[in-house]
């Protein structure tokens, strides 16, 4: 079994899910007292949020990139990278860690397209709804992504860091997330994109109709692929 490499903190509440999936994934697959081989590193987000507020974007990206070696020192086989945002650094990480990057982006791309869904859309940090980290690689197969209008853009955002950071759920913003996905719903989008870590925890496939993509899930089942091949 080779042994996974977890950069987490962003924020923890989605980490520990991927440490939980892989374990309980590792064992259905195994059986016995068959469990993953994980190394994990968790950065503290206060100075991620800190490094953003000043717009100290290189100090982000060496953040993520130490978080990474520090994983292939401890002996990790592949590197995950905890968070849809932090793929913004993807390539950089790639060139220079010498095991493989598994992409939350490539392996969401493959789900949706085994699903034959031609037009998502893409709920995340603004990050995500905004640039091409992810959209670039579901465009790139085939895949039309949308995204919510620049209010719904902020408030996703802002529900983001000062609710699901702090593992605070509320029923009223989960209904305003369900109500932005119904509007994209009647755009065209045939599935929606749950692309930050921390969305499924507050909705996921049974709150609506159209097929979701719980982007952590997928991320984690990669990885045990990849630890069991």
């Amino acid at each position: 079994m080779k042994t996974i490499g977890l950069v987490g903190g962003s924020g923890w509440i989605s980490t520990a899910d991927y440490y939980r999936i892989v374990n309980e994934e590792v064992n259905r697959r195994l059986g016995g007292n068959q469990f993953a081989k994980v190394a994990l590193y968790s950065v503290n987000f206060n100075d991620i949020m800190e490094m953003a507020a000043l717009g100290q974007w290189q100090g982000i990206s060496d953040l993520v990139l130490d978080g990474a070696k520090r994983v292939v020192a401890a002996g990790a086989d592949c590197v995950l990278l905890c968070a849809n945002t932090w793929h913004l650094y993807a390539d950089l990480v790639r060139e220079s860690i010498p095991v493989p990057l598994i992409h939350i982006g490539e392996e969401t791309a493959h789900a949706v397209h085994a699903e034959g869904i031609k037009k998502v859309a893409l709920l995340g940090t603004k990050p995500t709804m905004e640039k091409d980290f992810i959209k670039g690689i579901l465009q790139h197969n085939g895949i039309e992504v949308i995204v919510p209008e620049k209010e719904d853009r902020n408030y996703i955002n802002k529900t983001i860091v000062e609710e699901f950071m702090l593992s605070r759920f509320e029923p009223a913003t989960k209904a305003r997330y369900l109500e932005i996905i119904h509007g994209l719903q009647q755009q065209g989008a045939e599935g929606v994109i749950l692309g930050c870590t921390e969305i499924p925890l507050l909705i996921n496939q049974q709150d609506f109709e159209i097929k979701s993509f719980d982007t952590l899930h997928i991320h984690a089942m990669a990885a045990v692929d990849f630890a069991l091949s």
